[in-house]
């Protein structure tokens, strides 16, 4: 069986992430992929590389791919503390990640939940780098923000 291009970014991110900051795990669907670390089911604060409709992403015209870190609580305000918290190391993780991530209102959900991610318009879904590309941005997500989630709060 062939593997999707999400299980394949989820598979290269799994390889490229070093041990320490546990064991990546992940759902791939045929939209995206989600990813963590260590328990079984998926956190509320987690990462992600997924396809989006263009009305989110005013560069795109057809779709678009965002890829960085998600904060989904069911409460807005629990996932506006984890993106001060975030805020505050700032500097640190803009060092690894640059210009492009924004952080701020979740795309298609501004009312509940936040986001670290950036979007790539109109990528081509079929161009044979672009699972590495994007897994590699993703590790630098994960990289980045990990340590800063994990010092605010305690190990998770």
């Amino acid at each position: 069986m062939e593997l999707g291009l999400f299980d394949e970014i989820g598979d290269a991110v799994r390889g490229l992430m070093p041990p320490d900051l546990g064991v990546v795990r992940f759902k791939a669907h045929r939209y995206g992929v989600k990813l963590w670390f260590d328990s079984d089911a998926a956190p509320r604060e987690h990462y992600e590389a997924q396809v989006i409709g263009a009305k989110d992403v005013p560069d795109a015209t057809v779709l678009a791919l965002e890829v960085g870190f998600h904060s989904e609580h069911s409460k807005p305000e629990e996932n506006q503390a984890v993106l001060d918290r975030l805020l505050q190391r700032e500097r640190a993780w803009r060092k690894v990640l640059g210009k492009e991530p924004v952080a701020g209102p979740f795309l298609g959900r501004a009312d509940r939940w936040r986001r670290i991610s950036e979007t790539w318009p109109d990528p081509d879904l079929s161009d044979e780098d672009l699972c590495m590309e994007v897994a590699l941005r993703v590790t630098e997500y994960m990289n980045a923000l990990e340590p800063a989630l994990r010092s605010s709060k305690g190990d998770r």
